[in-house]
């Protein structure tokens, strides 16, 4: 019976981006945060003389080889457990490619989910996690779900305290943003000799920082947990502080109106309550997101899309206790 999963998608509460590592990737801070929107992953495994994979896709543009993460995963997760499998995949895509939801890292995730649920075999969590890091940066967030910071390279992940479920309205503009180009751009503006901004280095720090003052320290275990004395929502904290997606400063120059989107986000006019309480760029682009009080303000944000003949959609942030209990449910949320 094959094994229908949710592959659920993420916005980026503030990202900083640090100087490059002697492994060639940027040192990073950022807040993960899952969206109850979401692709399907359907998952058809069963015991075999030699591994076979396959996959299919109902998008022209995924990958449907070694190229797919959910492939290399599933791969990996049958050699880390010693097993051989006759495995199908089909990823039904209905969010756009290059577009900073980590859609393709969660699809990774879902088949792993499906594949230990066909085989009836599970990964231990040290090995799922091991195994997501080696797959890509941002698929091991997918491994927690919720509220998750990443460092490194966004690959090393600790859970946070969960953020309430808020209205969340995204913006999936046709534009598509190149994450290495994304990287690229940033390089070459922070080698510039007059540089006039904050160092890469003075934004990982105000980032951690605001992560520290919003939830706490962080246990041995490497999990946050929400200060005593502080009564705040985190994500208020962390807006407070006057957190950034450090993207915005190279991919909005390049593409504007992809700024002038998050203004149109942002809101507010002459009704504060209809402002959003957060917007940005999510990972590298294009799309956008922004996060409200009110399922109310989160309509009045789409209609100023629309308005803009802007494609948008209302989801909502789902808590990690969410994320896992709704994972496998065959009728859609």
């Amino acid at each position: 019976m094959p094994t229908r999963v949710r592959s659920h998608t993420k916005v980026n509460l503030g990202l900083a981006i640090g100087p490059l590592r002697p492994d060639g990737f940027h040192q990073l801070t950022t807040v993960y945060q899952t969206l109850a929107l979401h692709e399907w992953v359907t998952v058809t495994a069963q015991p075999a003389a030699a591994t076979r994979l396959s996959l299919s896709s109902s998008h022209p543009g995924v990958p449907t080889d070694a190229g797919n993460t959910a492939w290399r995963m599933v791969e990996r997760c049958l050699e880390s457990l010693d097993l051989r499998a006759e495995v199908h995949i089909h990823i039904d895509k209905q969010l756009p490619v290059q577009g900073g939801l980590g859609a393709g890292s969660a699809n990774a995730v879902a088949a792993l989910i499906g594949l230990e649920h066909e085989l009836d075999r599970r990964l231990p969590p040290p090995e799922r996690l091991r195994i997501a890091a080696q797959i890509g940066s941002d698929v091991p967030l997918f491994v927690l779900g919720g509220a998750v910071i990443g460092v490194g390279r966004g690959e090393e992940v600790y859970p946070l305290p969960d953020i309430p479920s808020l209205p969340c309205v995204l913006a999936l503009p046709a534009t598509g943003v190149s994450t290495p180009q994304a990287y690229r751009d940033w390089d070459s503006l922070h080698s510039a000799p007059a540089l006039t901004m904050r160092a890469p280095s003075a934004t990982i720090t105000e980032l951690s920082r605001s992560i520290a003052a919003a939830f706490g320290e962080p246990h041995s275990s490497g999990v946050f947990s929400k200060r005593e004395d502080r009564a705040e929502d985190p994500l208020l904290a962390l807006v407070r502080t006057g957190i950034e997606n450090d993207f915005e400063q190279v991919v909005f120059p390049q593409h504007p109106f992809l700024g002038e989107i998050k203004r149109i986000l942002v809101g507010g006019g002459s009704s504060t309550e209809d402002a959003a309480v957060y917007a940005g760029l999510s990972g590298s682009g294009s799309a956008l997101f922004g996060l409200y009080r009110t399922p109310g303000a989160a309509q009045a944000a789409l209609v100023r899309l629309e308005r803009h003949g802007v494609t948008g959609l209302v989801t909502s942030t789902l808590p990690r206790s969410d994320y896992w209990r709704t994972m496998m449910v065959a009728d859609e949320a």
